[in-house]
């Protein structure tokens, strides 16, 4: 449980939460750094919990590696800019690092010691390519690896536990989201798989979790860890394996056993743009998450759809993004929130103060801070314009679109109970 203490005098403004891990049944002292003036004693006052911390954006992969944890500080900034954590629904909170035990829940011994080996500097001879490292590769090992993954992991765990406890509405941990780890293997920059974790966590409680995805990657790491749980519906709504890595997520892949018709893929095709994407989403996930009836929601919320991403093809901009992040708020459910990709950083800071504004019920002025926009070269907080595509790649993306909605409503909505 969280209990919030209502400090007065010089402590005014200041507070400190404490939390109950259920998975370690120990206490925890987080810093709470709301700066809401009054403090009161109620479960309900802290609506929308923020997970950050600097040392999450410390680390470096490697110099010219696309995943630059410098945008977890953007994002902060701007939003400290804005005055976010002034809002009196605001929680400001200091990640933990995730136990042995806790990773445990998906990963084996083996990889997690290998982490911590490789990671360490330690001469104890490993082969790093057998647990899906490699110097020049997606995944280099990098000083302190095993501690960077263990606490942005464990800043999902809290997350979970605040929204599973319903001391807050949402909890966004913008330095999780790291959704293509597997079991005994790093893969596509994740070390450790928070979002199949914190997922674990919610199973553990007894909910139903939904499980919705879009980033431009398919999220095949967690789609693995459930693929024959029909306690856990997942979509992914991202750009198609056929042009991008990781190669999966095609709809034919809908799960297995009991699981058959809970693992839902929504592949686009590369240049869709906003209305599409738009449209996609609405057609597809609102009514499948309705027939699930979930007890919580779990999203990853890449920013690698954003049109100018070195590393992917979609045309989505700050309109189409955070219109699918309504959406998602819409739904009302108590709501885990995750980072994920996106490698254009000032996008990634832009979108993700973006989607924390949907949280607070807050539209955050257009004008960006002047030393964030000199920084990164652009003026507005949102898109002004939208790319331009040419009419013949926009028929086919429609047509491709059409072609994966039709797939999905004729194999999987039935299985719903939905025609």
């Amino acid at each position: 449980m969280l209990v919030l203490v209502q400090i007065s005098g010089f402590f005014d403004g200041f507070a400190l939460a404490l939390t109950r891990s259920c998975a370690l049944n120990t206490l925890q002292w987080c810093k709470l750094r709301s700066v809401s003036p009054f403090i009161r004693w109620s479960r309900k006052m802290s609506r929308a919990a923020f997970i950050y911390e600097d040392s999450l954006s410390r680390h470096q992969l490697r110099s010219d590696h696309p995943m630059r944890p410098a945008r977890l500080r953007y994002t902060y900034e701007l939003l400290h800019h804005y005055g976010a954590f002034d809002h009196p629904d605001a929680v400001l909170l200091d990640p933990r690092s995730a136990t042995d035990q806790e990773l445990a829940w998906l990963h084996t011994p083996e990889y997690v010691g290998a982490v911590k080996l490789l990671g360490s500097g330690s001469s104890i001879s490993i082969d790093a390519a057998r647990f899906g490292f490699s110097g020049l590769g997606d995944n280099p090992v990098y000083p302190k690896m095993f501690e960077a993954a263990a606490l942005s992991t464990g800043g999902s765990l809290l997350a979970a536990e605040m929204v599973a406890d319903g001391n807050v509405r949402v909890a966004f941990n913008i330095a999780g989201g790291l959704h293509h780890a597997a079991a005994d293997h790093a893969s596509g920059f994740c070390v450790f798989n928070d979002p199949a974790l914190a997922i674990h966590y919610f199973l553990g409680q007894g909910k139903r979790v939904a499980y919705v995805d879009i980033d431009a990657h398919h999220g095949d790491g967690v789609q693995d860890a459930f693929y024959y749980d029909d306690r856990v519906l997942t979509i992914s709504v991202h750009e198609s394996g056929q042009w991008l890595f990781p190669g999966t997520g095609s709809v034919a892949e809908l799960g297995e056993g009991v699981g058959r018709g809970f693992s839902i893929n929504l592949p686009l095709y590369p240049y869709t743009s906003d209305d599409d994407y738009v449209h996609a989403f609405g057609q597809v996930v609102p009514p499948l998450i309705e027939a699930f009836a979930p007890d919580v929601l779990v999203t990853q919320l890449g920013v690698d759809s954003y049109h100018s991403d070195p590393l992917t093809h979609l045309q989505v901009t700050t309109e189409g993004y955070i219109e699918v992040v309504r959406q998602l708020a819409g739904l009302g459910l108590p709501w885990l929130a995750l980072g994920g990709g996106g490698y254009d950083v000032n996008a990634v800071a832009r979108a993700w103060t973006l989607v924390y504004g949907v949280m607070l019920d807050v539209e955050w002025p257009d004008q960006l801070p002047t030393a964030f926009a000199q920084e990164h070269g652009v003026q507005r907080l949102r898109d002004q314009l939208s790319p331009e595509i040419p009419s013949e790649i926009k028929i086919d993306a429609r047509r491709y679109l059409e072609d994966t909605i039709g797939a999905i409503r004729q194999q999987i909505f039935p299985l719903h109970g939905l025609a």
